[in-house]
């Protein structure tokens, strides 16, 4: 094998690791920490939702819904006292925590077990303010099952004990939630940085 072709194996060897490492930690970082059913989740103070966006008609998205419909069972099936939803906001009236209150309370969630955050602008921002600014130590997590290995990874990474509570929004096998595992790949990279340096 001639020198430039070890080079170039070496370099894609080189980048596949790159890429794979974080996958990795993320899975490892949050494996036996998520659950399919809310019946089974351990009791948590609160439980943070993670934003996925708000409709032109101020309604969740599917993606959205499915992690209130989790919360809203956790709430009534005392395993939470508290739904801490986290999202963002824009101008225009874009307004992911007031959007997702609504639902809750639609759901049969008293509006006092409520509360919003609304610089939870991302997962990281999310999980950094449940620690920061509302003084969590422990916490289960709410979000798609794609999206909870890094959610989960990068609670623990800052101290928090967090067990994430999956909802499946679409088919196993269909496009979106694919998609969502493609994603995350290239999501848990950044995770990772941000977990090793801020």
């Amino acid at each position: 094998m001639s020198r430039r072709r070890r080079l170039t194996l070496a370099a894609v060897a080189a980048a596949l690791l790159a890429i794979a490492a974080p996958t990795v930690w993320t899975y490892t970082a949050s494996a036996g920490r998520i659950l399919s059913d809310p019946a089974e989740a351990p009791s948590r103070d609160v439980t943070l939702v993670l934003g996925a966006g708000v409709r032109a008609d101020g309604t969740p998205s599917r993606l959205l819904a499915g992690r209130l419909d989790v919360a809203a069972a956790l709430y009534h099936l005392g395993r939470t006292r508290t739904l801490l939803v986290s999202g963002g906001t824009a101008p225009g009236g874009y307004d992911e925590p007031a959007a997702m209150r609504r639902y809750l309370i639609d759901a049969g969630v008293p509006s006092g077990a409520i509360v919003e955050d609304p610089l939870g602008v991302d997962t990281w921002a999310s999980c950094t303010r449940a620690r920061d600014e509302f003084g969590l130590t422990r916490l289960l997590v709410v979000s798609q099952r794609f999206h909870l290995p890094r959610s989960i990874a990068l609670c623990r990474s800052i101290g928090l004990d967090a067990v994430g509570v999956a909802h499946e929004s679409m088919d196993a096998n269909g496009p979106g939630t694919r998609q969502g595992y493609v994603r995350e790949v290239a999501a848990s990279v950044p995770a990772l940085v941000r977990a090793l340096f801020d």
